[in-house]
């Protein structure tokens, strides 16, 4: 039987929510056939590889079909990507980039020339990589994909604005109620109205007789250049003075200045030029003058007109008000809105972006619960975490704390919890005056001194100690909507409402209804991509705003319908993309290629299927097909047996990984792969190998457990969820059900917190209950081991100190006196180290190329082998020590048999697969997969699970078989983020061995996991969904895996069935 059964049909789970979003794809089957009937007799186009050597490929000839859907697979490290990325795709660009002049390639980031005779018939490429996503804060998935850009452009020409006046407030000034009322034109007689009863910079109180203003047209408003042309015209018209940048300029006086920059403005910063129409002094008879004045500005400034006050007093200067004949509130003239342009809902922009934020929606701010984490202890203890940097810093924040508690009565060695609540208020936030006068003490407070020292230092290691202590707040200005209160307030309009208690702004806004019928662009932001799908689709438009938008509509439509055609319609719109999984991020960039329409190009993609539940396997690759149906190759390098199963054209490379792979085992349709005995996916595909469900589980229960309670980050809804310890916990669902909210974000995060003492804020949830024989938590993700090129294998497991004491105590090291560190390529030579000091130990040298890509030549001297000629003339069996860096771990294993402590970890290694790795493989050569085994194997060494007995099979899959005795960490929580990525079946199959053991040692595993054969090998399952986004976050079946697969109303118990032969019983 294959490792996956094929897909049951929808009538056999849960009925589909997926109608609105796209039908249902019908690819299966008789297309595929069709399709490859066609490659088999037509005349077809071919790319043709001879001779690639890249990496482990052993001079590879190859020839495969164009405008098809081509799978490479193979065991992890056999060379696919080598293949696939580091040789076709590398060659297809770097052709076009010849097809540039030199100036243009120098800007642009190429790939070194790979090590291959030729490729013919290569198109233009794509690669489309498995790569976390931008962290820019302000990166969304709106913005990714340009929907959010044409967003901006349709709420510009078809959004109604409406008023944003205060109509009930508190006494602190909070808004409670806004007006609410289309905003229409205003006449020139308002205007004049409004200033000469002085509604200006704030204040409604009539201005006093000789009081000077401004009138003000703004003619060039955030532009670049220099705009001489903008000058002279205005000096043609008459106008003497400008108001330049906020300062006044005269206009003959800089026109004399020769050249195209009189004024020596920056000719790539913006700029804002506002002609002076007059300059007024309020008296009886000015009105008549300042209409005229106001009109004037009209005509000049397409109805955009800006009265400036002078602000007597403490702080003199002008306060601005501008005002609009377009678009202003006809009962408070002051509600204005300058212009409907695209920048003004642009949250990058000073003239869309929330002022108090800069458009984050956040702001960085110190966090009391992580100043002050326990409340239980006195000041003395060291209650106000913050001021123990050092003992200098300590002790002057000490002599404060001791005034302040003389000044306010209480006892410097109480708990602050003792303190009365004012007393705290005080400690933390500062005194008022009023109180400051009757304790006869000014305190400035905790936080607000801390802030203090915040900005005004420079010092990166104060920067780094006070960074702990803050956390992201929401803007209290824009309440986390990043755009300036009028752009709020233009709205749209559309037949279908959508849940306003779920998407409305944090600001109040005000609207005529709040039917959830009338959005602005940030609650539109909020909505997942099936909301916005239907929201589009209902907007109610005229006949003329229907014509503007029908083209921008088809835009936004296009690219909605792609995200979900990949199986992200779940996320929202404003989604952080800092905040995607490798996957999601790669199927965003798949969706925007799709969308482009573009013809006739190759698109290289690595594993597109992460994080995808097998739900949605479908429709991912009727998008695929839909690339090659247009006249695309798409060559994906994938593991998923949904994918190869539909592909036009499968290249298997092997047999082995490393050393023992770079070679074409097979290549054909399934029914051609199959029939090859040497190919080990032709195994797995055939049914003649297969990973077995096992005989029996790890017994384990809900009353043992890590519990949580109340969890509601995200879309999670109040669940509560128990870990059982002891064996190996599976969380699935489908996409976006809140698997990695509850096991990152709280689980991970809350523990980390109270075993560690982190000060990272877990997800909100309402407790955790940990039992008390859980010692430590550790998190094995795909994150690499090592920024540089100087971590390796060897020194990140650890055994590298015992093969550096190996060769100390040969006869010649001894001889010449030796130390450890004269073995370590990191160790200068002036401190006793013996590395090549003219590579400075790595080997290599980078050569910048200019406008060529950057050249990694071989050090001269060391030969690349980073060590000087006397630490290399030290041998042990006949090998130095940069011989055995380069030996595989296979190799190193037979090397090292008589060193126990090498071994073992060797072992390890040799366990999850890695015998092909080299032991000083640099860290940035190893892929997350790979990564993220090795720090597996380190575990498994560490806990012991790494030494087993002679009679006991490394790989034997059957649990609580064989269960050693726990490692010296005592009781260890290990969390996994889809550990299958990049990982063939077999590599799979000794993957659930590794994890077998580790359970079997008596540690807990919790895995978050879409495979269904590592599903069904665990001991217990907690299944969320139903849905993803907004309709999941529920917990839909815990169980073993037969009992989840009972349950009908679960997607992943439907599968299951069809894998451990069960059926379905009705769940109430």
């Amino acid at each position: 039987m294959p490792p996956t059964a094929s897909s049951p049909k929808p009538s056999e789970g849960p009925a589909s929510v997926h109608s609105l979003i796209m039908p249902e794809p019908k690819i299966i089957g008789s297309a595929v056939e069709t399709r490859r009937s066609e490659l088999s007799t037509e005349r077809h186009r071919f790319i043709r590889v001879r001779g690639a050597r890249e990496h482990n490929l052993k001079d590879i000839t190859l020839t495969i079909p164009r405008d098809c859907l081509i799978v490479m697979t193979g065991l992890s490290g056999s060379g696919k990507s080598s293949l696939a990325f580091d040789t076709i795709f590398a060659e297809g660009q770097r052709k076009y980039m010849e097809s540039l002049s030199a100036y243009a390639r120098q800007f642009l980031d190429q790939l070194k020339k790979p090590d291959v005779d030729e490729v013919e018939g290569i198109p233009p490429t794509i690669a489309i990589e498995q790569r976390s996503a931008s962290g820019n804060p302000r990166s969304t998935v709106a913005t990714t994909t340009e929907i959010y850009d044409y967003l901006r452009l349709l709420f510009a020409r078809c959004g109604r604005p409406y008023s944003w006046a205060p109509t009930k407030t508190r006494k602190d000034g909070s808004v409670l109620e806004r007006r609410g009322v289309p905003i229409t034109a205003t006449s020139a007689t308002q205007i004049v109205d409004a200033i000469m009863a002085g509604i200006h910079g704030g204040s409604e109180s009539p201005p006093a007789d000789g009081q000077r203003l401004m009138i003000l047209a703004p003619v060039v408003r955030g532009k670049k250049g220099f705009h001489r042309d903008v000058l002279e015209d205005l000096s043609q018209q008459g106008w003497n003075r400008a108001r330049v940048n906020g300062a006044l300029v005269d206009l003959r006086e800089a026109l004399k200045e020769p050249g195209e920059n009189p004024l020596d403005l920056g000719r790539h910063e913006k700029h804002t030029i506002e002609a002076v129409i007059d300059r007024v002094t309020l008296g009886p008879d000015s009105r008549q003058r300042l209409a005229e004045s106001v009109e004037a500005a009209i005509r000049m400034a397409d109805g955009l007109v800006i009265a400036s006050f002078e602000r007597p007093g403490e702080n003199p200067g002008w306060a601005d008000r501008s005002f609009s004949t377009k678009f202003a509130d006809p009962e408070h003239p002051e509600i204005a809105l300058e212009e409907l342009a695209p920048r003004t809902f642009s949250f990058n922009s000073p003239f869309g972006a929330c002022p108090a934020c800069n458009g984050l929606g956040t702001l960085l701010e110190l966090d009391v619960g992580l100043v002050m984490p326990d409340e239980h202890k006195a000041l003395g203890e060291g209650a106000i975490e913050a001021y123990a940097k050092n003992v200098a810093v300590r002790a002057w924040f000490q002599r404060g704390l001791k005034k302040f508690c003389k000044a306010f009565r209480v006892s410097y060695d109480a708990p602050v919890s003792t303190f009365p609540p004012d007393t705290r208020r005080i400690l933390l936030h500062g005194a008022t005056s009023d109180e400051a006068k009757k304790h006869g003490f000014k305190w400035q407070g905790v936080v607000p001194e801390l802030q203090k020292w915040w900005e005004s230092t420079d010092n990166p290691t104060v920067k780094e100690w006070l960074g702990q202590f803050m956390s992201s707040t929401p803007c209290p200005s824009c309440r986390g909507d990043r755009l300036r209160i009028e752009a709020l307030h233009v709205l749209i309009e559309s037949s279908h409402a959508v849940d306003l208690g779920r998407y409305a702004s944090g600001s109040v806004i005000g609207r005529p209804r709040r039917d959830g019928t009338m959005l602005n662009i940030s609650e539109f932001s909020r909505l997942t991509i099936t909301e916005a799908i239907a929201y589009t689709n209902g907007l109610k438009l005229g006949a003329e705003h229907g014509l503007i938008a029908e083209p921008i509509l088809k835009e936004i439509n296009n690219r909605l319908r792609f995200l979900a055609g990949v199986g992200l319609e779940y996320l929202s719109l404003d989604r952080r993309t800092s905040t995607l999984s490798g996957g999601e991020a790669q199927r965003i960039r798949l969706a925007s290629q799709v969308g482009s329409g573009l013809v006739g190009a190759c698109y290289v993609l690595d594993e597109p299927t992460i994080g995808l539940h097998q739900r949605d396997n479908d429709r991912l690759i009727a998008t695929l097909r839909h690339l090659t149906d247009i006249g695309n190759t798409v060559i994906v390098v994938e593991h998923d047996e949904d994918v190869i199963r539909h592909a036009d054209h499968i290249v298997d490379v092997g047999p082995g990984p490393g050393v023992h792979g770079g070679r074409i085992v097979a290549q054909g349709t399934v029914e051609e792969v199959c029939r090859v005995e040497q190919s080990m996916t032709g195994d797995y595909l055939a049914g003649r190998r297969r990973i077995e469900t096992p005989a029996r589980r790890r017994p384990v229960n809900e009353k043992k457990a890590i519990l949580i309670r109340g969890a509601e980050e995200n879309n999670l809804k109040k669940v509560d969820a128990a870990f059982p310890l002891g064996g190996f916990v599976c969380v699935t669902g489908v996409s976006g059900s809140g698997k990695s909210t509850l096991v990152n974000d709280i689980l991970l995060a809350a523990t980390r917190r109270q075993l560690l003492g982190t000060k990272v804020k877990p997800g909100m949830h309402a407790s955790i209950k940990l039992p008390k024989d859980l010692d430590r938590i550790i998190e094995v993700d795909q994150s690499p081991i090592g920024r540089t090129p100087r971590s390796n294998p060897a020194t990140y497991v650890g055994f590298f100190d015992e093969i550096r004491k190996v060769f100390v105590q040969t006869k010649e090291a001894k001889i010449r006196g030796y130390k450890p560190g004269r073995f370590s390529f990191n160790v200068r030579a002036e401190a006793g180290g013996g590395r090549c000091e003219a590579c400075q130990g790595q080997g290599l040298k980078k050569i910048e190329m200019h406008f060529l890509p950057d050249v990694y030549v071989e050090c001269e001297v060391c030969r690349g082998k980073r060590y000087n000629r006397e630490t290399l003339e030290v041998l042990y069996r006949g090998k130095n020590i940069a011989d055995v860096l380069s030996m595989t771990v296979e190799s190193a294993l037979d090397f090292f048999e008589n060193h126990p402590k090498i071994t073992r970890f060797l072992r390890c290694l040799h366990d999850v697969g890695l015998d092909y790795i080299q032991l000083g493989q640099p860290s940035t050569q190893l892929s997350g997969g790979e990564a993220q085994r090795i720090k597996l194997a380190t575990e498994l060494g560490k806990s012991g699970g790494g030494d087993v007995p002679d009679d006991i099979d490394a790989d034997d899959e059957e649990p609580g078989k064989h269960r050693p005795a726990r490692g010296q960490f005592g009781h260890t929580l290990y969390v996994l983020d889809e550990p299958t990525t990049g990982l063939h079946f077999e590599d799979i199959r000794k993957l659930i061995g590794v994890l077998n053991r580790l359970a079997d040692a008596g540690h807990t595993l919790v895995i978050i996991e879409h495979n269904l054969d590592v599903i069904k090998c665990a001991d217990w399952i907690i299944d969320l969904g139903p849905e993803g986004g907004e309709g999941g976050g529920r917990i839909i079946a815990t169980g073993t895996p037969e009992q989840v697969a009972h349950n009908e109303k679960s997607y992943t118990g439907m599968y299951l069935r069809r894998m451990l032969a069960v059926k379905a019983k009705s769940v109430r």
